[in-house]
């Protein structure tokens, strides 16, 4: 006699693209913290340090702070990859308006300093958002185990 049973499985695919995630996730969070925090405080809104009650350097600074937990968490805590996926989901929703706001303004930040790249980065978002989401997905399989 045999039972089927569900089993969370991860494909090789998915696994590099949270991977690659969590590094671009790491590599951002660095910048907003060091190399490129002053460049990143030119592109804040005003809106949002009336919003949140602070300066930009912190929100650059909090928001560099978020990258670097989520890419450490991608990698470092499997089972909550779902939860976290669908944070990383919302982080990038909650950062995209301070992307039209960059694009709309034309202020230079670091690896955007063309019209056009701060434009295809806003077209990018969307795929950003799926990609937290497919990457951190889980896979059923189903598998026959032996019931005694």
């Amino acid at each position: 006699m045999t039972a089927r049973s569900a089993t969370r499985t991860d494909s090789v695919p998915k696994g590099v693209a949270r991977a690659v995630l969590a590094a671009l996730l790491l590599i951002a969070g660095a910048s907003h913290l060091t190399w490129g925090r002053r460049g990143y405080r030119i592109v804040v809104p005003d809106w949002a340090t009336a919003l949140l009650r602070t300066d930009k350097d912190a929100i650059v600074v909090a928001s560099g702070a978020v990258e670097l937990m989520l890419g450490g968490a991608l990698l470092a805590l499997p089972r909550a990859r779902g939860r976290i996926g669908w944070t990383v989901a919302v982080f990038f929703i909650a950062v995209f308006p301070g992307n039209v706001h960059q694009w709309r303004t034309r202020r230079d930040a670091p690896l955007m300093r063309t019209d056009r790249a701060r434009f295809v980065r806003l077209l990018l978002q969307p795929v950003l958002v799926a990609w937290a989401l497919w990457s951190t997905w889980p896979e059923r399989r189903a598998g026959r185990t032996a019931a005694r």
